[in-house]
């Protein structure tokens, strides 16, 4: 079958935006369109051409004859911008206050285009850094997880506190909380991940930084490799920072029960 131009630009964008990090051959897609190398090769100029303007992403070549395209998430800065705005008023309203001085979140981790857009930019962050895994930990973190692995195309491994029968043999290890200041213990599936893996890790939230260090100590077990960690929101309210170097979207600066004030403001994403 015949496609005309439109419908090849239409089918392979849709195609690409599907497969993110996947090398594609140019013999994939003229097969596909039953088209010549070199149509394929002046509709991918122009997809690459539209995707970087419209700040979706861009398309990486890779020559020889193993070689083809791939497409790499993106996201311009300004787009970026707004949306953490966006969320740093919406976090900031005092309805969200929880006895204790919690936040209520989950309405925003529940709401799909929302996390799949804090999942995009956070994606496009690593999408060049060769990520081959996200690890989270059990709950909350789990839906931001796997709206990044979406953008990277990457499978997801889940850290627990406690052992469950259907994951087989765990490795576990003991944390010192950075908050409580208590000794915990993560768990993780023996066959979940690879030795050598390139993992990056996404959490929701994160105050001294125990759990997240936690997981950085498990992923020693596995002689695992950290590519980056990331967290959707980070208190500024600690004496003590068990974690340096980490990517956040949003600061939560301070908690006023009394006077039910909650003050945010952006993280450091945009100045990395």
């Amino acid at each position: 079958m015949k496609f005309k131009r439109s419908e090849r630009l239409i089918d392979m964008t849709n195609y690409l935006l599907a497969h993110p990090g996947r090398l594609v051959s140019l013999t994939f897609f003229a097969e596909r369109y039953s088209s010549a190398k070199s149509s394929i090769s002046e509709d991918l100029t122009i997809i690459k051409e539209t995707f970087e303007q419209r700040g979706i992403g861009t398309l990486t070549t890779v020559p020889g004859a193993a070689g083809g395209v791939k497409y790499l998430v993106g996201i311009k800065s300004d787009e970026a911008t707004a949306f953490i705005d966006h969320l740093c008023s919406v976090i900031a309203s005092p309805e969200r206050l929880l006895p204790g001085g919690y936040l209520y979140m989950t309405d925003i981790l529940g709401h799909p285009e929302t996390v799949n857009m804090i999942g995009r930019i956070i994606a496009a962050a690593y999408a060049d850094k060769q990520v081959e895994v996200i690890m989270t930990m059990a709950t909350k973190g789990i839906p931001l997880a796997y709206a990044v692995a979406n953008y990277l195309n990457v499978p997801v491994v889940i850290v627990r506190r406690d052992n469950k029968v259907t994951e087989g043999p765990t490795v576990s290890i003991n944390y010192v909380s950075g908050s409580s200041k208590r000794i915990q213990t993560m768990v993780l599936s023996k066959r979940s991940l690879a030795e050598g893996s390139k993992v990056l890790i996404v959490d929701d939230f994160m105050k001294a930084g125990g759990t997240v260090k936690g997981m950085v100590s498990l992923l020693e077990e596995f002689e695992a490799t950290l590519a980056g960690i990331t967290v959707f929101v980070e208190s500024d309210e600690i004496e003590e920072r068990l974690v340096d170097q980490f990517v956040s979207l949003i600061k939560l600066t301070e908690v006023d029960e009394r006077d039910k004030i909650i003050s945010v403001s952006r993280g450091n994403y945009l100045n990395n």
